[in-house]
């Protein structure tokens, strides 16, 4: 029974922090997205489902809502998939001109194949340009994998601005309902289709293209420096205390052979006062060095005695054998930042040896997958909030930081490509683009299942 328990406490903490880390990645994409006006049409918690709690914003057209598949996140932006060529004007002046159209019709009056016109179609779905339109007296349902017979205009505002536009107002005079027809801006089919591409991620410039993929690691790792300076600030951190009073005393050692305790605080070694841990410790190699005895005078329970130490008495390494006490003190907000910025840069630091084949399988070795960080995340959270949260910190920072290795489809990859099209001056074929996504795909999962197994190896097998 307390295995099974035991397995829910991770199954459960585990949902918890992964979902709300890949939730905020996926908000910093949303945000970033709707501030350069491109397009998002969904924006969930959870992967997803046909299942889904959702709302239709009234102001910018994205459904937001929650799966009951709580791995994660994800928004739609509109223009992230598939490339519009030449016959997608056409296809959406077709659909324009009609209001609602059959697939079939728009290939015969077009002269197209209906495999042509479905593959624009897509992408112009994908826009948030046209809808499939389901005839459910046909017995045509949104579920089904096949296209419909029809397709058929979104709703648009007399500026031809749709749902998903900032400031469209389908209060005015020329508004039109999904499936009526619509006039086409100056330009004729052109201009309609430049006009439905500038609303999406391809229709916008480098900078904010490189910015929409960043949003999210960065604020995965602002997220993490946060937490840390927050946990830090409000909770304290322990730190060895600088005065001369003993923390612990090692089993075996010559502190205990010479009956120093813990709780003793040392005032002179071999005659030589002492006013600080780090002194005493300097005077105490000193002696021992020496190989003679020496007295070390402590203070204990208000009582002044002196104690002798043999270096000879105790077969050892050279050491006293002691430890500082440990107090707790609260930085300063400057401070935590400060020690924040050194969590993130020894991360950074990890991830870079991941690419250093001397270091490549020790990093593999210690790396861990979902059901390692689950297991940590119950354990945190059983010892309290500050160790739930710095976890969340942690693998914030890592998660924000890994994010960004160039390997396609991570967010890293993308970035690569944007940088590649600016190179060469053209855009990188989805075909190709698509190739590297799965062969970056088949990497992850090659390490996934490696770090899979042993995690399993380590917290369910128990090897």
């Amino acid at each position: 029974m307390s295995a099974v328990m035991g397995a829910l406490s991770a199954i459960f903490w585990g949902v918890i922090l992964l979902s709300s880390l890949v939730f905020v990645h996926e908000a910093g994409h949303y945000l970033a997205a709707r501030a350069f006006g491109m397009r998002v049409t969904e924006f969930f918690l959870g992967m997803p489902c046909r299942w889904r709690i959702s709302h239709k914003s009234a102001d910018h057209g994205t459904e937001v809502g929650v799966t009951p598949v709580l791995l994660g996140g994800y928004n739609r932006i509109c223009g992230m998939e598939g490339q519009a060529s030449p016959l997608a004007a056409q296809i959406l002046e077709c659909v324009a001109r009609h209001g609602r159209v059959a697939i079939a019709d728009i290939a015969s009056e077009l002269g197209f194949s209906e495999e042509q016109v479905c593959e624009q179609l897509s992408i112009l779905v994908d826009w948030a340009s046209v809808e499939p339109y389901y005839d459910e007296a046909a017995g045509e349902r949104p579920s089904q994998k096949e296209w419909p017979r029809c397709v058929q205009t979104v709703e648009r505002d007399a500026n031809l601005l749709t749902a998903f536009d900032s400031g469209h107002d389908f209060s005015l005079d020329g508004s039109t309902l999904a499936g009526e027809p619509h006039a086409l801006p100056g330009g004729g089919a052109e201009g309609l289709l430049a006009l439905e591409r500038a609303h999406t991620y391809q229709g916008k410039g480098f900078l904010a293209r490189v910015i929409t993929l960043l949003a999210g690691p960065v604020v995965n790792v602002v997220l993490g420096i946060a937490l840390i300076a927050g946990v830090l600030s409000a909770c304290g951190i322990d730190v060895a205390s600088n005065s001369t009073v003993i923390g612990a005393v090692a089993e075996g050692s010559l502190a205990q052979a010479s009956g120093l305790e813990a709780g003793n605080a040392v005032t002179s070694v071999a005659g030589q006062p002492c006013e600080d841990w780090d002194s005493m410790g300097q005077m105490v190699r000193d002696a021992i060095s020496s190989g003679e005895p020496f007295v070390l005078e402590v203070q204990r329970a208000g009582q002044s005695l002196a104690l002798t130490v043999d270096p000879a008495s105790v077969d050892g390494d050279g050491k006293l054998g002691v430890t500082a006490t440990i107090e707790r003190i609260h930085p300063s907000p400057v401070q935590s930042l400060s020690l924040a910025w050194n969590y993130l840069t020894a991360t950074l630091g990890y991830v870079a040896q991941l690419f250093q084949p001397a270091h490549t399988a020790e990093v593999v070795s210690q790396s861990t997958s979902v059901v390692g960080i689950s297991v940590m995340a119950s354990e945190a959270a059983a010892s309290g909030a500050e160790s739930f949260l710095f976890l969340m910190a942690a693998i914030s920072l890592s998660l924000g930081i890994m994010n960004l290795i160039p390997i396609p489809p991570l967010d890293g990859g993308k970035l690569l490509i944007e940088l590649v099209q600016l190179v060469i001056k053209r855009d990188v074929p989805m075909r190709v683009q698509g190739y590297l996504s799965y062969l970056g795909l088949a990497l992850a999962l090659l390490l996934f299942f490696v770090v899979l197994r042993q995690d399993i190896v380590r917290f369910v097998i128990g090897g």
